[in-house]
């Protein structure tokens, strides 16, 4: 159930027993830091949760603690816990949360995350470089030997993006407007999934995504047509934005780090601090007790950015040209809708594994910092940086695009509604928004579903009767389109569709091995059910 507040209706309580039926809002627990002296906040802040909730917590709590849930899925892949109680996500009950008892090292250990730690800023300046000096092509020169081309590029970076004092300005006057945003705007409330390793403690999430991501968008307007900031500076300025993104991300990835330490904050550590730098020291970090950082971090800052972007580019066009062309409008469209679906469904991303499971790391901070919104920006990059004469598509083609896309986003948002509601009713958090656009058939009443061995149930109506994944079909769409706009005389904007397709062939997969160890012989029915992955009646 979500009730409509504002920050003001909260006020500040005292630190006393919690009465009946409400639950703490975490922010910083009293703990003690590393000289022994205790310290809160004092912000922590409670809000009311129904029955209904409350029973629905219980029961899942109880589920999981018992290993029907986690237990029932690592009782396949690590044999018997022993103990008290068996292994819930790298915790067992009676033992310390900080360390992880089941450690499992993903993109090939320390040595895997440090490449990608150094190759991917290294990656984000080459791509810029190739955009900006050599009209979209691979940056090569042929006469140069590796040491003076390496210095070449070096040099390139330093004059073109260097992170000068107005665009950290920018950048960081934007960050913190949305954190002012965060904390000031009306919103929801969403119920998150109990904590085992915090006695079953759920945290309650504030979600005002929408009125941020309108608020920004009539900010925006107003700075631009006053002449105050006009918006094509963000293209403009593309470099020195995109370096100092980078080196936040460093910057930010570090202080979380080292406060979570300080604090005594860490959770479900390897012992590893490299691998445990990149995935991250504290799983549920807030400010103030309010404002959720990775529900921040991955919601408003790398969409709403990325959206801005291509409306820069649709600004630049109308003060050269006198208007926008259609390819941009496509990338303005798409880039909207994407941007504000985030925003209408964040009640229900509570539930997801990134903010059940992930922890708070430079994995998460540098890719919605910098990784997400200044390198799938490439195909905006291309289109404002031509002529239009260069990538024009005809009028047939681009209505057939328009249309298409609608209807594929049509599919994606439903799909996503009709699982994510399935999920919170399952649960007993019954969420209802309406917020634009609101779709028809965006919940399958009475559903056909799976029951498990592990208490939960498995969708098998509405879309997912058709195809198990058909979601990342149409985010595969999504990406594919994002480059065919441009056309194929860059390779930049290609980056986004095949890293998106490779890395949701193999999330895919991963899903489904998941999934079989976890519900076992129902999942295999569902699999029976519906034996298209992708593509009803193809794959």
């Amino acid at each position: 159930m979500s009730e409509r507040v504002t920050r003001s209706q909260t006020g500040r309580t005292p630190r006393k027993p919690m009465p009946e039926g409400f639950v703490e809002t975490p922010g910083p627990k009293r703990r003690s830091g590393v000289n022994g002296t205790p310290f809160t906040t004092g912000l922590e802040a409670e809000v009311k949760i129904d029955s209904g909730e409350q029973r629905a917590a219980k029961k899942e709590l109880d589920k999981t603690t018992n290993g029907k849930i986690n237990g029932h899925a690592n009782g396949h892949a690590n044999g018997t816990a022993t103990g008290k109680g068996g292994i819930v996500d790298g915790w067992r009950e009676g033992s310390d949360p900080k360390i992880d008892l089941n450690p499992h090292f993903d993109f090939g250990g320390s040595f895997g995350v440090t490449a990608m730690m150094i190759g991917f800023p290294t990656l984000m300046w080459y791509m810029w470089i190739g955009a900006t000096y050599y009209d979209g092509k691979f940056p090569s020169e042929p006469s140069m030997s590796w040491s003076q081309f390496g210095k070449h590029m070096m040099n390139l970076v330093y004059t073109g993006a260097y992170p000068h004092a107005k665009a950290w300005t920018i950048y960081w006057v934007f960050l913190i407007v949305q954190g002012g945003m965060y904390l000031t705007l009306p919103g929801v409330y969403s119920t998150g999934k109990p904590l085992p390793h915090e006695g079953g403690k759920q945290l309650r999430y504030y979600c005002n995504g929408v009125y941020s991501f309108y608020l920004t968008i009539v900010l925006a307007g107003m700075l631009h047509f006053t002449g105050l900031f006009k918006l094509y500076t963000l293209m403009d300025e593309f470099g020195p934005l995109m370096s100092v993104a980078i080196i936040s991300g460093y910057i930010v990835s570090v202080v979380a780090y080292i406060s979570a330490f300080y604090r005594g904050a860490q959770h479900r550590m390897t012992g590893y601090h490299v691998y445990d730098f990149f995935m991250g020291a504290e799983l549920n970090p807030r400010m103030f007790g309010w404002l959720d950082f990775k529900m921040f971090f991955e919601i408003r800052l790398p969409w709403f950015i990325l959206f801005l972007i291509t409306l820069s580019a649709a600004a630049r066009q109308w003060e050269i040209y006198g208007y926008v062309t259609g390819e941009v409008g496509f990338l303005l469209m798409a880039h909207f809708l994407y941007a504000n679906a985030c925003c209408k469904g964040e009640e229900m991303i509570v539930l997801t594994w990134d903010m059940y499971y992930e922890k708070w790391g430079f994995m998460l901070i540098f890719w919605n910092l910098a990784g997400v919104p200044l390198s799938y920006c490439h195909c905006t990059i291309y289109l404002a940086n031509h002529d239009p004469s260069i990538y024009a598509w005809s009028k047939p083609f681009l209505v057939c695009l328009y249309i298409s896309y609608l209807l594929v986003y049509y599919v994606w948002d439903t799909s996503q509604s009709q699982k994510a509601m399935f999920r919170s009713r399952e649960r007993g958090y019954q969420t209802e928004r309406k917020s634009f656009p609101t779709l028809p058939w965006k919940e399958v009443k009475n559903p056909q579903k799976i029951e498990t061995e592990s208490g939960d149930a498995i969708l098998v109506d509405g879309w997912y009767k058709y195809a198990r994944k058909i979601h990342y079909t149409c985010d595969v769409y999504f990406a594919t389109t994002w480059g065919l706009i441009t056309g194929f005389k860059s390779p930049f904007p290609w980056f986004y569709p095949v890293f998106f397709i490779a890395m949701i062939i193999h999330r895919a997969f991963r899903d489904i091995q998941r999934c079989r160890e976890k519900y076992g012989d129902a999942w295999l029915e569902y699999e029976r059910r519906t034996p298209y992955l992708f593509i009803p009646y193809v794959i």
